[in-house]
């Protein structure tokens, strides 16, 4: 699957406008053939009552990188996508800073798509999650 040439990254930067990507601050930083980066600043919004990054926050970065690369990729025809399963490996947090996720895409099909994503703690370099998510490709019925 290629990158579809339309999509301009003003155009990616804005996408989550008004709906919750952009309520939690997630950012753009650059995207291409099988990859996207987000970030966001951690703030008060992003913590867990104990005061670290609550788990939530890092699952939305990674899971919305990978619905960008995925939306960012859709074969010729298709209309949109679907998140079908997920899952994390937490192993690291962080209290303030910088917050990055980076996916990859490791399948792009026409019915599905993988693609795994490392989120790392700016300032330190830590690894802070692992993430894996499948999305199910949409086609117009009819």
């Amino acid at each position: 699957m290629a990158l579809r040439k339309e999509i301009s990254l003003e155009a990616m930067q804005t996408r989550g406008d008004g709906c919750f990507p952009g309520y939690v601050g997630l950012k753009v930083k650059d995207f291409g053939e099988g990859f996207m980066q987000l970030e966001f600043s951690v703030t008060p919004q992003h913590l867990a009552p104990n005061g670290f990054l609550h788990a939530g926050s890092i699952v939305t970065l990674a899971d919305t990188a990978c619905g960008y690369g995925c939306i960012a990729h859709l074969p010729d025809g298709a209309q949109n996508f679907t998140t079908i399963e997920l899952k994390s490996n937490h192993l690291s947090t962080a209290r303030d800073g910088t917050i990055c996720a980076e996916a990859r895409a490791v399948h792009m099909g026409r019915t599905t798509h993988v693609w795994d994503a490392t989120v790392t703690h700016k300032e330190s370099g830590k690894t802070l999650a692992l993430f894996r998510c499948t999305q199910m490709i949409l086609w117009p019925k009819g």
